[in-house]
């Protein structure tokens, strides 16, 4: 009994280590002015297990999403299976950094608004 309690315990202990080195899989975010008000995106590999998967371009896989970050709003768009460059959407957001000097954001809903955007 006294070993499961010491087992438990480093497990509980062991989940609250914190670490001063980001993860590998931590992006640095890009940075970019979007209809006049900085954003920040940052795309993450997601938990993607799948290597057969057709459409793995830029080194992302469905799977894969972007946070972006903008005027106040945090919003995680997975990528979408469409093929060619990836994009990013959850139906009513939509990213996509194909020209990463200009890339395309839009709200696809309501009046539909494209937000112009450059780094």
């Amino acid at each position: 009994m006294r070993l499961i309690a010491v087992l438990l315990a480093v497990l509980l202990l062991g989940g609250f280590a914190v670490s001063a080195v980001p993860p590998a899989w931590a992006a640095e975010p890009e940075r970019y002015l979007c209809d006049g008000e900085p954003m920040l995106a940052e795309v993450h590999a997601g938990a993607v297990d799948a290597p057969g998967i057709p459409n793995i371009s830029a080194g992302t896989a469905p799977g894969a999403f972007v946070v972006l970050s903008w005027r106040g709003l945090s919003l995680q768009l997975p990528r979408s299976n469409a093929s060619g460059p990836p994009s990013y959407s959850d139906g009513k957001w939509f990213w996509s950094a194909a020209d990463p000097e200009q890339p395309l954001f839009s709200l696809l809903v309501g009046a539909r608004e494209q937000f112009p955007c450059s780094r």
